[in-house]
């Protein structure tokens, strides 16, 4: 993303059609115009733009027969959060598998160390023991 660009420079459509893109997480261009209820000429301005600050990447593709963009969300890796995938050092056995077993071992294993982390966070921390008055 650009350095200079922030969603607060967009327009209004601009903003609409990116705020699209990212609840789709990803749209073809071809129906992207329609869904902003805009000309397939201002519709691909308004991608255009975004792709040229940075908050979409456009990806020639072909769909229904015809050749089109595939415009998906750009990803700033600093906002996503893999702590919900972590069971103390262990990552979620669903992460890379096509089917896991909800009752497969290592599943089990994944849900006790989530309980325990919960069971650790649950604890109050103890007082600190206040400092002996006097001189030194």
């Amino acid at each position: 993303m650009s350095a200079e660009a922030t969603e607060s420079d967009l327009s209004e459509d601009e903003r609409r059609g990116l705020e699209l893109v990212r609840e789709t997480r990803g749209v073809h261009q071809s129906e992207f115009w329609k869904e902003l209820d805009v000309s397939s000429r201002k519709g691909s301005r308004i991608a255009s733009k975004l792709e040229e600050k940075g908050f979409v990447e456009r990806e020639e593709t072909v769909h229904e027969g015809n050749t089109t963009y595939l415009i998906t969300p750009v990803i700033d890796e600093r906002e996503l959060d893999f702590s919900l995938l972590m069971a103390g050092e262990m990552l979620s056995p669903f992460v890379g598998e096509e089917e896991v077993d909800a009752q497969s071992d290592a599943f089990s294993q994944w849900i006790m160390n989530l309980a325990y982390e919960d069971q650790i966070d649950a604890e109050p921390e103890p007082e600190p023991e206040p400092e002996p008055e006097g001189e030194f």
